[in-house]
């Protein structure tokens, strides 16, 4: 999950998705690469639970494995952050593999896939385009970029996009834009309907058919601990993103049969 805009749902995208699939029955692993640790907080794992953290993934090369904690959801676990994140950039901006930090811990974590404990490894990146954001897309296979329905959407869409082909070429041959998820969209919004039509247009099938809406159970979750799924499963907000689970499902098999 990137984009270097903050508030755009990235997090909440991490939260809902991961729980989404873990409902479908896969299993998951939120990795919080945000300084902030919002997923952390959002899942209810609070900070004096967290012995181990990302900063221990990337720093000391600690397995995470041993940094992922379950969570109150089934076949959902999370790699926490600390605020000691914050630093990370200039502690490891001299190892010669920098950006690859975090490549080197989840390849470590089982392969083939069927082996593995995780069917899927889903990253929350900071909102910058920092060395944190680098080290997760040379460890990805794909990148999903969240975009509020806001006037300068397509503006921090452009940057984004660049920075993933520039990781492509010099870092992962391998990264692709999985799709861009629209969020916040409020239907009553003229604005809203604009950057919906405006992002399609330029985008096309890139952008999930799913929209994901302004909706405030979503906002009211976190505060409880708990993704929107758990707070409240009948919300508009929660079955969007059951939606877009399936539709990320679907895309993946039909990437995986090309």
């Amino acid at each position: 999950m990137a984009n270097q805009k903050g508030g755009v749902g990235k997090t909440t995208t991490a939260i809902n998705l991961g729980t989404a699939l873990a409902a479908i029955g896969e299993t998951v692993l939120i990795v919080d690469l945000d300084p902030q640790g919002n997923a952390s907080t959002g899942l209810g794992i609070g900070r004096d639970s967290r012995e181990l953290s990302t900063f221990d993934v990337l720093m000391e090369d600690m397995p995470l494995q041993h940094v992922a904690q379950k969570t109150a959801i089934p076949r959902l676990s999370i790699a926490p952050s600390t605020l000691d994140l914050l630093g990370v950039e200039l502690e490891i901006a001299g190892f010669e593999d920098r950006s690859f930090r975090l490549r080197k811990a989840i390849s470590e974590l089982g392969a083939p896939k069927d082996s593995a404990p995780y069917s899927y490894v889903l990253v929350d990146c900071p909102p910058s385009l920092n060395l944190l954001t680098i080290n997760a897309m040379a460890a990805s296979h794909a990148v999903l970029v969240p975009l509020q329905c806001e006037f300068f959407a397509l503006e921090g869409l452009s940057q984004i996009l660049t920075t993933v082909e520039k990781v492509r070429a010099g870092l992962n041959p391998d990264l692709s834009i999985h799709g861009i998820v629209l969020t916040m969209y409020d239907k009553r919004n003229k604005l809203s309907m604009q950057v919906v039509e405006d992002v399609r247009e330029h985008l096309g099938e890139k952008v999930y058919k799913t929209i994901i809406p302004r909706n405030v159970r979503i906002s009211e979750a976190p505060s409880h601990g708990k993704p929107a799924l758990l707070y409240d499963l009948k919300c508009a907000g929660s079955q969007a993103y059951l939606k877009l689970a399936s539709e990320i499902i679907h895309r993946e098999r039909g990437l995986r049969a090309a």
